[in-house]
């Protein structure tokens, strides 16, 4: 059995987010709004206590210990070597087709006789002086045919080598998870996009203005042919914009004329696998709620080694508490809003992630990280990338934002929002992970909130805390959920113990284990 050798040793990074929920091919939907549920009248308090390590850290080593062994004993030389630390170049050093190719022993003319698919990420436009222009993004790809019996051993690699302990749906979605992580990225490709009204009675056709990166990826604002004559001079763009050429014209209302959210279908034409996407189009003003996804609308815990790979590769995706109720209630309550999902997991993982959004949350909007890194921010930083883009697009709409602690890059960005784009934050809302999973030892740091308005953020334990509040009038904390933050790092001494016994383990594992927790969930 060959094993899969990319020098990076970063193949982790990009699978472990990828775990389909339910396995195969997904062709897109339109969401249903999850049924309605009555908000609580008792909301539960939470304060941000300090965290001792003590007895957990031997679990925690134990856990970071076992990873890496079943990482070098299921992939072997894929998983050799280790490192003293985080080296950001790395972290974005995913497979390329080549090597897969290679690795697989899969010809040119092997991977030209399958089919071409295309994935799209579900688009928002914004309404400028020239009409409504549209952020299309997504990547081209082929999928080789490997064998189940490959799947199954390279799966068991990511399953802490529990793969024939699984029950049989579980092994299908390891196959499955693997087999997403395996396609060959397809580079100087022409892109057109169908689209069409809700009704079907609209249509207009799209070639992008530049073929696909390197990396198979495309990601451009392109203005729809109706509705051009826009009196907006205050609408706001970002990103590259061009023009594409296109066919036949959609028509919508003005974004300045409106405050509801118009949308259209979207697809790839000639696509095995089409890659069809609901877009949405924003009106000018509003409010926008931007969600992160694992561990604050799914239950992920990255920060648990066993767990979180087998909640990420092989058990189906769970909701976290009744976040379903809650969003469906703001969506009912208040119709304009529109959902933003903004997740770090790499783009391979989008339509699992999609596919569980969209079952249990709103219809809106998507984003995740692309293979394709043009400058540092992108690679570095790719959550404050994305927020920025969107904060830039729609520059006199209001956002609320919502994650966890456990990531690192949460922590930082969203208050730093608050400085970059005065007047657009309206509420943070930050789940604290630590008060109700013990499993979850690192420390967090909230000196990034020292200078935010503090009725503007709220941390929270469990999501009946956010009935109740009326945010579209900037109500973003309840009054009866202390919140004691501190400013400054959670807490030193949890921190000095976990780079001690827990960090040596966890520094010196296999680069795969490394890349689990720094590139797709930002935890150290």
């Amino acid at each position: 059995m060959a094993r899969l050798p990319i020098a990076s040793l970063t193949l982790v990074g990009g699978l472990v987010a990828l775990a389909n929920a339910a396995p195969g091919p997904l062709q897109e939907t339109v969401a249903q709004i999850p049924q309605i549920t009555p908000a609580p009248t008792a909301p539960t308090k939470t304060i941000l206590k300090q965290r001792g390590v003590g007895s957990d850290l031997s679990s925690l080593t134990s856990d970071a210990a076992s990873l890496a062994n079943s990482f070098t004993e299921a992939l072997g030389s894929l998983a050799t070597g280790g490192t003293n630390g985080i080296e950001p170049a790395a972290l974005t050093s995913l497979p390329t087709g080549s090597q897969i190719m290679s690795t697989l022993g899969i010809s040119d003319s092997d991977l030209a006789a399958t089919p071409t698919s295309a994935l799209q990420r579900r688009p928002y436009g914004n309404f400028t002086d020239k009409g409504w222009q549209v952020r299309f993004n997504g990547f081209i790809y082929k999928t080789p045919n490997i064998s189940e019996s490959d799947l199954a051993h390279y799966a068991d690699g990511f399953v802490l080598g529990n793969y024939d302990q699984l029950p049989p749906d579980q092994q299908e979605s390891a196959r499955n998870l693997t087999a997403e992580i395996f396609i060959v990225q397809q580079g100087n490709v022409s892109v057109t996009l169908d689209l069409a009204s809700s009704d079907g009675s609209d249509k207009e056709s799209i070639t992008l203005p530049y073929n696909t990166t390197t990396e198979g990826d495309f990601d451009v604002f392109v203005p729809l042919s109706g509705n051009n004559q826009g009196d907006n001079a205050n609408g706001g763009s970002t990103g590259t914009n061009a023009g594409g050429n296109s066919t036949g014209s959609l028509q919508f209302q003005n974004g300045n004329e409106t405050s509801n959210i118009q949308t259209f279908g979207s697809w790839v034409r000639g696509a095995a696998v089409t890659g069809n996407a609901t877009a949405y189009l924003v009106p000018d003003r509003g409010l926008t709620t931007i969600s992160d996804i694992d561990d604050i609308l799914r239950i992920t815990q990255i920060y648990e080694p066993s767990n979180g790979l087998l909640n990420s590769f092989a058990r189906p995706f769970v909701p976290w508490e009744n976040m379903p109720d809650i969003y469906a209630n703001w969506s009912k309550s208040i119709p304009t809003m529109h959902f933003h999902y903004l997740t770090t997991t790499p783009e391979q993982a989008t339509r699992p992630y999609e596919q569980f959004i969209f079952t249990n949350y709103p219809e809106g909007s998507f984003d995740d990280r692309p293979l394709n890194f043009t400058n540092s921010d992108e690679t570095l930083s790719p959550r404050k990338y994305l927020l920025d883009k969107i904060f830039q697009t729609f520059p006199n709409r209001k956002f609320n934002l919502i994650a966890d602690t456990s990531n690192s890059d949460v922590m930082k960005d969203y208050p730093q929002m608050v400085f970059d784009y005065p007047g657009q934050v309206n509420c943070i809302w930050l789940r604290n992970t630590s008060e109700t999973d013990s499993g979850d030892l690192f420390p967090y740091n909230t000196s990034g909130f020292k200078n935010v308005n503090n009725n503007s953020y709220m941390f929270f334990i469990n999501a009946n805390d956010l009935t109740n509040l009326d945010i579209e009038n900037g109500q973003c904390r309840n009054a009866s959920i202390p919140q004691n933050v501190t400013f400054s790092e959670q807490d030193e001494a949890a921190k000095d113990k976990l780079k001690g016994a827990a960090g040596q383990i966890m520094m010196s594992m296999s680069a795969l284990a490394l890349t689990f927790f720094a590139l797709l969930w930002n935890i150290v």
